[in-house]
């Protein structure tokens, strides 16, 4: 059994099922180069986990051979569905969607490649489904593309294998005062969106979780819908968390509570999943 201070991955993510969590994430070692795939720890109580266990490995026949991002899981009309990014060198990166009948998969491809506009590069795509059940996947259109990191709605069509309406612009990242601009290898300035995540608070307000960079590292913004609808403008909020973690998300346990995953510290090899007490709205 693993202690979370033994696991090495980024972009955690939480999924209860039958009374046992499920923790996926971005592998440690393979993050920023060749990879090929994502791994799942099983648990109980949220501080002892399983060893890692393959959920989808890449065969040689899958289209995306790096940059395995952000693998979350949500059950959606009896199956589990994982979003999660890819990128090869002809593609644009961009999330998948994949399918599995366990949490524990084998997931395997679902969606034609990636289910976003095929000439940006976006990273990061959720699952969100609205309150009249039709399905959502919010995503980043990335900051090395667009200057200014922004964050979109797509409809998707009921099977989740394809878009199902044109994308709405719901923030870009330089509209949170607390952001500020990084520079890219390249040369190049901007600011980032990363890990949009989608949840309904106690008070009814739909919030956007999301990270960027602020003057303490990487932090953990929150941003509200002006309207509670998905395809509105969301304004920005505190964040969430300031010393150097994010791309998070909420979940709720078996009791009832609900608690902030997010990785930190941001720094290669040392990224540990984190488990976080909330305020009482949400």
């Amino acid at each position: 059994m693993l202690s979370l201070s033994q696991i090495n991955i980024r972009d955690p993510f939480v999924l209860l099922s039958q009374d046992t969590y499920y923790l996926y994430g971005t592998r440690g070692e393979t993050c920023w180069g060749p990879a090929s795939g994502f791994d799942v720890y099983a648990s109980r109580d949220l501080e002892t986990w399983s060893e890692p266990r393959p959920c989808f490995e890449n065969d040689g026949t899958f289209w995306a051979d790096r940059n395995y991002w952000a693998p979350e899981v949500h059950c959606w009309k009896d199956h589990f569905y994982l979003f999660a990014s890819f990128k090869n060198e002809t593609r644009h990166r961009g999330t998948a969607i994949l399918r599995a009948d366990s949490p524990l998969g084998p997931f395997v491809p679902w969606s034609d490649g990636p289910v976003m506009p095929p000439e940006w590069e976006c990273l990061d795509g959720t699952f969100y489904a609205d309150d009249a059940g039709c399905p959502w996947m919010v995503f980043c259109h990335e900051w090395v593309q667009a200057g200014d990191g922004e964050i979109w709605a797509l409809p998707l069509t009921k099977d989740l294998k394809a878009p199902g309406g044109s994308p709405s612009l719901l923030f870009r990242a330089s509209e949170a005062e607390w952001a500020r601009e990084v520079k890219h290898s390249s040369g190049m300035t901007g600011f980032v969106t990363d890990g949009p995540y989608l949840w309904r608070d106690r008070l009814g307000r739909l919030l956007c979780l999301w990270s960027s960079f602020s003057d303490t590292g990487y932090t953990q913004g929150l941003a509200v819908s002006d309207t509670g609808r998905i395809d509105s403008h969301f304004s920005q909020l505190e964040p969430l968390f300031r010393e150097n973690g994010g791309h998070g998300m909420l979940f709720s346990t078996r009791e009832g509570k609900t608690l902030l995953t997010l990785h930190a510290p941001n720094q290669h090899l040392l990224e540990r999943p984190r488990f976080y007490p909330v305020p009482d709205f949400l």
